[in-house]
């Protein structure tokens, strides 16, 4: 069973590398015919697809607007899902499971139900062609997920701690900032790594509400690649691995936080 356990995981992960190292060698490749890997063996590699890009698109502004947006969202993520875990863990208020719930609901509506809408809403603000709509609803809750990932942990906190805390004479606020969010440094990196992730990339979002070309990101520098006749596959994969590195990087720095955060934040005593 052992041996059958460990056969059906290299499998699995064999399976998942595979992809990452083909796009890692489309991009290196120098042959024209670069999606037939056994053709690009016998033409070498190049860094000749990683120059192109720098020199097609603005590549260090879509970095740095990548960057910003990711960097806003993380903050307004883990500011404000905390907040509102808080409210949902340790203050006790009337039908504050009723609404938690209907909370935890939302995490069932499709993105299309609420794309129109939404979109309706960020064009009556004046917020289209600016990355508002893309870093103020980070700000405003955070997310149901990331909502329920810090309740759960929060209402792990021995609730003595909250007690003494107020005896202490310290307000609601003040055990929040002071107390509750340093213990929680666990699930603070699975939220950041998570935020990460989806922000980094991104294609939709971008696309909706950024029209002019020099405030894209890097998931919208991808599209460029992307003709309607042909389709530069070497240039498509090293914009590809550029956007993999930052992410892969991350996940392997702190997977461990990653790990136990989302154990912590799943589990309640």
């Amino acid at each position: 069973m052992i041996v059958f356990m460990r056969v059906l995981l290299s499998t699995g992960a064999i399976i998942s590398i595979a992809p990452l190292v083909w796009i890692a060698y489309v991009s290196f490749s120098s042959s024209e015919n670069s999606l037939n890997i056994f053709h690009a063996f016998k033409n070498g590699l190049s860094f000749n697809n990683y120059k192109i890009i720098f020199n097609k698109i603005p590549l260090s502004r879509y970095m740095y607007n990548s960057v910003i947006i990711s960097f806003l969202t993380i903050i307004g993520t883990v500011i404000s899902s905390s907040f509102v875990a808080y409210a949902f863990s340790i203050l006790k208020w009337k039908s504050r499971d009723n609404i938690f719930l209907i909370i935890i609901f939302t995490m069932m509506l499709p993105l299309q139900v609420t794309m129109i809408p939404v979109f309706v809403i960020n064009n009556q603000l004046g917020w289209l062609n600016t990355i508002y709509p893309l870093v103020i609803p980070a700000f405003l809750g955070g997310g149901a997920f990331n909502i329920f990932l810090f309740r759960q942990f929060f209402l792990n906190i021995p609730r003595e701690i909250i007690d003494a805390a107020r005896m202490d004479g310290l307000n609601h606020f003040q055990i929040y900032y002071k107390i509750v969010l340093p213990m929680a440094k666990p699930v603070i990196t699975a939220v950041c790594i998570l935020t990460f992730l989806f922000t980094w990339n991104d294609f939709m979002g971008p696309l909706i509400y950024l029209s002019d070309q020099i405030k894209g990101t890097l998931a919208l520098g991808l599209m460029l690649f992307v003709g309607q006749y042909q389709t530069e596959w070497g240039q498509l994969m090293a914009l590809s691995m550029i956007m993999i590195i930052p992410v892969f990087t991350i996940f392997v720095i702190f997977q461990k936080h990653f790990i136990s955060g989302l154990m912590f934040g799943g589990n309640k005593n």
